[in-house]
């Protein structure tokens, strides 16, 4: 794999370009998913990498149609997930990168319950400005571009196929925001992990229980984590479990723009990539009208 350097006119115009970067990216993501879905309902074949974490003929097609799409429109690196091996020396002078994930939630995947996404993000002085987050099982598309606002479509709601469905991006309304405190009878919306509970997540929802009341715990696989903060259906997400740079950077750009914060757990500090080891500190997710917490108590 071959990784070409960034185009100068990137740097300093980067928004004037966002235009021109999201309908083919919008569209890689959508071709990717038709791929794997393509694979879906077959017999797949599991492999297992070196961490033990699976990689199915949905992963490579989609990597490789990802790959193929945005190296020939730009003169951009690209780091995937299935190509990793990027060594920081390589990377290191990248001011501008496509960070993709062509399938999150391959055990989600392997699982058939749908919860799986597509993941593009461009990546700007180490921070994600534009991202795209499609659940081809699932019918939805996000989307969303620094300056530019946050959008969310449902396949056969706001788009019926491939031809219309940039046009309907370009169209929609933003995304909505959950207001705080919640309105009377209705409990504050907590998304949480099924895999990945531990006692620090516990104790975060304690403590948002003594604050506020009750509240309702939601569960979904892969980005679309974020995208339910981003979206408005719940109101904070917590992450006190390991990530790679490739499983938020397209959602934390959807809710970013959407209004919300996706901050550094200890340092409340905004998410940053390209980083010398790619894991994630851990994390919270914040909808638009959450006030600033301490975690004194975490």
């Amino acid at each position: 794999m071959t990784h070409s350097q960034p185009s100068s006119a990137m740097h300093n115009d980067y928004r004037d370009l966002l235009p021109d970067y999201c309908p083919a990216a919008v569209l890689a993501a959508y071709d990717a998913g038709e791929a794997i879905m393509a694979i879906y309902d077959g017999d797949l074949d599991i492999e297992y990498k070196a961490d033990q974490s699976p990689l199915t003929a949905a992963d490579k097609a989609s990597h490789e149609l990802i790959m193929a799409r945005l190296q020939a429109h730009w003169d951009l690196p690209v780091l995937s997930e299935e190509s990793r091996e990027v060594p920081y020396d390589t990377r290191r002078d990248w001011q501008d990168f496509w960070l993709v994930d062509p399938l999150d939630g391959t055990k989600e995947f392997i699982k058939h319950n749908g919860e799986f996404t597509v993941n593009i993000a461009l990546i700007h002085d180490g921070r994600p400005v534009l991202g795209i987050v499609y659940s081809p099982a699932l019918g939805l598309f996000y989307l969303g571009a620094e300056g530019a606002g946050a959008r969310m479509l449902r396949r056969g709601e706001h788009f019926q196929d491939r031809d219309d469905l940039v046009h309907a991006l370009a169209t929609a309304s933003a995304l909505p925001a959950l207001p705080l405190p919640p309105a009377p009878g209705r409990p504050l919306s907590v998304v949480a992990s099924r895999s990945h509970s531990n006692n620090a997540t516990e104790a975060f929802i304690a403590d948002l229980e003594k604050r506020y009341g009750r509240v309702e715990l939601l569960s979904i696989g892969s980005s679309l984590k974020l995208c339910l903060v981003a979206d408005g259906s719940a109101d904070v997400y917590p992450r006190i479990a390991p990530t790679m740079e490739w499983d938020t950077a397209a959602a934390q750009a959807v809710a970013v723009a959407a209004g919300c914060r996706v901050v550094d757990f200890g340092s409340d500090e905004p998410l940053r990539y390209n980083k010398v080891n790619l894991t994630n500190p851990f994390f919270v997710v914040y909808g638009p009208s959450w006030p600033r917490p301490t975690t004194e108590s975490i």
